[in-house]
């Protein structure tokens, strides 16, 4: 399963939202990646995320495969449309 999305943070995927990232990824079990261009990473390294260096209105593809694919595209997607809370 994948779904596209584009980064609405003001100030990107910086430090705090990158291991917000992380945390909500890594709870679950399906193998999740993130795509940014040609570059498909691990979604649960915080290396990872932040070395995509991930600004306002970048479109990224986030994948996954597993039993809980589904519930981990949908959670992931709302963070990012959500702003990770920040205004």
């Amino acid at each position: 399963m994948e779904k596209q999305v584009k980064i609405l943070n003001e100030t990107g995927l910086h430090a705090r939202p990158a291991a917000i990232f992380v945390k909500t990824a890594s709870q679950f079990k399906s193998e999740i990646n993130i795509e940014k261009e040609s570059t498909s990473l691990n979604a649960k390294s915080i290396m990872n995320i932040l070395g995509l260096g991930l600004r306002k209105g970048d479109e990224i593809k986030i994948t996954a495969y597993g039993t809980d694919e589904k519930e981990a595209i949908e959670a992931l997607v709302n963070l990012i449309e959500s702003k990770f809370g920040e205004a």
